[in-house]
C-alpha cells in the first residue's frame, strides 16, 4: 500500500511539473531536522532575462500538521543585478481561523503556495538573489520541512 502511494505521488508530481508551461523557476530547500533557526537563511539565485512580461512570485512552504502556529512570518531580502536591495516582510497564512490547514495535504505534510508579488515586472535583466529568514518570535521554529520559491509568467 505504501509503495503504491509513493508511486502515485511521484507520478502526479511528474505529470503536473511537465505540463507547467508558466513556470520560470521553482526550487525547494529542505530545513534540516524540520527546525528553522533564525540564522539559517534560505537562498535562491534566479536569472531573469524577460523583463517585459509580468511575473507572479510565490513563497512555497511545507509544514507538518503538528506545526504549532497558523502563520509564518518571513523576511525576504531581494538583491537585484545592480546590487540594490529590497527587504519585505511576508505573512504566510497556513491555517484558517478554525485551525484547518490551508494548501494541499498529504499525510502529515501540508504544501502552501503563498503569493508574494502579483503581475510583477522585474526592473532589470540579470541574476536576482532571494534570501529568506524566518521572522517568528520563537527560535528555533519547529516543524517547517521545506521552503521554496516559484516564479511564473502571470496569466
Amino acid at each position: 500500500m505504501k509503495r503504491n502511494l509513493v508511486f502515485i505521488v511521484i507520478s502526479s508530481l511528474l505529470l503536473t511539473s511537465s505540463c507547467d508551461k508558466n513556470r520560470i523557476f521553482e526550487e525547494y530547500k529542505t530545513i534540516p531536522n524540520n527546525t528553522w533557526f533564525i540564522e539559517n537563511k534560505i537562498n535562491f539565485d534566479v536569472d531573469i532575462s524577460d523583463i517585459a512580461t509580468p511575473k507572479n512570485i510565490y513563497v512555497n512552504i511545507r509544514n507538518s500538521g503538528s506545526y504549532p502556529y497558523s502563520n509564518l512570518f518571513i523576511f525576504l531580502n531581494t538583491t537585484l543585478p545592480n546590487n540594490s536591495n529590497s527587504i519585505d516582510t511576508l505573512e504566510c497564512t497556513l491555517a484558517d481561523a478554525s485551525g484547518k490547514w490551508l494548501g494541499n495535504g498529504l499525510g502529515d505534510i501540508w504544501d502552501n503556495k503563498i503569493l508574494f508579488k502579483k503581475n510583477f515586472r522585474f526592473p532589470q535583466a540579470g541574476k536576482y538573489h532571494f534570501e529568506m529568514a524566518q521572522g517568528m518570535r520563537i527560535n528555533p521554529l519547529p516543524l517547517i520541512a521545506d521552503v521554496g520559491l516559484r516564479i511564473e509568467t502571470a496569466k
